[in-house]
């Protein structure tokens, strides 16, 4: 391990073969050397110069690993990745619906198995049907930019959290009014439940056509399940506050400052992933990444590529809340705050959330990248769950501000006249 750590230098003074700058990943021999296979050892290049040419515009604008580009592996890659999906998908989306029914009897007393049934039913088939349709529009994403030579990092992990929400409240709603029109029907909401979760074997065999999904089956439930639970306890605080007068307006807000710190953290997360997978293998940090808690001025002010694409994700969130803010403004109207202190509050906690979150992904990155762990599969659901659990506490404490602020004023207001002169 040590022999292998001293050997490591910065990324522009290294010459590496040509494979590893278009993301055939070489193999590992049992002393922990890389091996590139005789097949793939072609004109070498250097791989400073292909991550150099990605400057702040082009991260603006838009270094995956680039598994798919071989048509060959195509096939097997994207097959047992969407069958991985449908399994995380079904069983999540049940314990999705168990958690809140659990939720919702402490807050209320009291649990009617009818509801159960039928949340059950139609989150396991949204999860499904979710899940799918994110999948496939992830793979044609991916082979898009490759092909169009953009980073698919930089595109397909917004677009995913984005699409994912619209495309999962869309579906739920559809199938969840449809199964209250039937719900008359005894047993239609218990056999969707067994069949969607009879299909789980199958997904299974699909999924073990590519070794590495299968690891990803084995371990990655723990992030999957406690990134549900973190972000579970935004939801109560969005359930606690979204009824009183002091926080009208909260929720058309949440789902804009949980995306977009939620989007965000995962293009980052997912560019530092990518990062590391070239530069280094699991289980070994390169030496300029290897302390565990980096000082936060190396995330985000030094000249690393990782360091340069935090400083434009971060100058990206003013623009977008205000964006965002403008649009809710023009199609709630006066529904929503507009105050001067409220819109300086809001941003403010933007920016605060995405800090946060950006400085945990470079931590947490280096973290699972020590324990040989992907953080693509380790630290987005976390940092994602996070996102939710920040992004609605900081914006219930931006109304609960603004309301006090505003309460003060008036009562100042019709304090004065009293206390004046007659």
């Amino acid at each position: 391990m040590d022999g292998t750590e001293t050997r490591q230098r910065r990324p522009e003074e290294l010459v590496l073969p040509h494979t590893l700058s278009t993301g055939r990943l070489p193999t590992v021999s049992g002393d922990g050397l890389l091996c590139v296979p005789e097949s793939q050892r072609v004109a070498s290049k250097p791989l400073g110069t292909e991550l150099s040419r990605e400057t702040t515009l082009s991260i603006g604008l838009q270094a995956n690993t680039g598994q798919i580009d071989d048509p060959r592996d195509q096939h097997r890659v994207i097959s047992s990745n969407l069958a991985l999906i449908q399994v995380q998908a079904t069983v999540v989306g049940l314990l999705a619906a168990v958690a809140a029914l659990l939720l919702g009897a402490v807050s209320r007393g009291e649990l009617d198995f009818a509801k159960m049934e039928l949340l059950c039913a139609s989150s396991v088939i949204t999860a499904f049907l979710a899940a799918f349709a994110l999948g496939i529009l992830m793979v044609c994403i991916v082979i898009g930019a490759r092909k169009f030579g953009v980073n698919p990092d930089n595109i397909a992990t917004p677009i995913a959290a984005s699409l994912g929400d619209l495309i999962t409240l869309s579906i739920l709603a559809f199938i969840s009014s449809f199964f209250y029109k039937h719900k008359d029907s005894r047993y239609l909401t218990p056999l969707v439940s067994i069949g969607f979760m009879a299909l789980t074997p199958v997904w299974v065999l699909i999924a073990k056509q590519n070794p590495p999904t299968m690891k990803i089956l084995k371990s990655g439930w723990f992030p999957i399940i406690l990134a549900m639970m973190i972000s579970s306890f935004g939801g109560l605080i969005l359930n606690k506050t979204i009824s009183k007068e002091q926080y009208k307006g909260m929720a058309v807000f949440t789902p804009i400052i949980c995306g977009v710190g939620g989007n965000l953290v995962a293009i980052q997360t997912s560019r530092i992933s990518t990062y590391l997978h070239m530069w280094s293998t699991p289980g070994v940090l390169p030496l300029w990444m290897k302390k565990f808690w980096p000082n936060p001025c190396s995330t985000f002010c030094t000249s690393e590529i990782n360091s340069m694409s935090a400083r434009v994700l971060l100058f990206l969130v003013i623009p977008g809340h205000l964006i965002f803010f403008i649009i809710i403004y023009m199609v709630e109207g006066h529904a929503v705050p507009n105050s001067k202190t409220f819109v300086v509050f809001y941003l403010l906690a933007g920016l605060i959330q995405v800090t946060i979150l950006l400085y945990l992904a470079e931590v947490m990155a280096r973290l699972m990248w020590h324990q040989a762990l992907d953080p693509d599969n380790h630290c987005i659901p976390y940092l994602t769950g996070l996102g939710d659990l920040l992004g609605t506490g900081l914006l219930a404490l931006c109304f609960l501000i603004s309301w006090l602020l505003r309460s003060k004023a008036e009562l100042d207001g019709i304090s004065e006249p009293v206390s004046g002169p007659l």
